[in-house]
């Protein structure tokens, strides 16, 4: 569930530097989603599969005590410092960011996808709104970078 959260924060964030800074729609969205969706929640996934790693491999379906999730949580603290780092540089610095956090998610859902058809892992980490926001997210950021760079 808390991709949804991550997005209305964007949303509520988008619309605040509309209306109180008057910074340009599509640039206001852009840089709102990086922030959070790759920044904060990065981080937010750091501190889940690092510190709380047995309860969050439970939610996904797999194995608990396994170093991977260390190494998951690494990743995701690179993405999030990357988010954070966003609010000063901007360009492409923004760009490496969507790369990364794309790359990423795209190859996550691929797991999940892989994981759902061949185990028929239904839980709710692995098939719910993580594996939706892992495939749609991508395209949203790359999506407002282009109209970004082009407007």
């Amino acid at each position: 569930m808390y991709p949804f959260y991550f997005l209305g924060i964007s949303v509520v964030m988008g619309i605040l530097q509309i209306l109180i800074w008057h910074v340009n729609v599509i640039n206001a969205f852009l840089s709102a989603f990086i922030l959070s969706n790759i920044g904060l929640q990065g981080l937010f996934a750091f501190i889940g599969h690092f510190f709380k790693a047995d309860e969050i491999a439970r939610g996904i379906g797999w194995p608990v005590g396994s170093p991977f999730q260390r190494e998951i949580a690494f990743a995701n603290l690179a993405m999030g410092t990357l988010g954070i780092m966003s609010i000063w540089f901007r360009g492409n610095f923004w760009f490496a960011a969507i790369v990364a956090r794309s790359v990423f998610s795209w190859g996550a859902a691929y797991g999940h996808i892989t994981d759902l058809k061949k185990r028929e892992n239904t839980s709710i980490l692995n098939a719910g709104p993580v594996l939706y926001d892992d495939i749609l997210l991508p395209f949203i950021l790359i999506g407002l970078y282009i109209f970004d760079t082009i407007v």
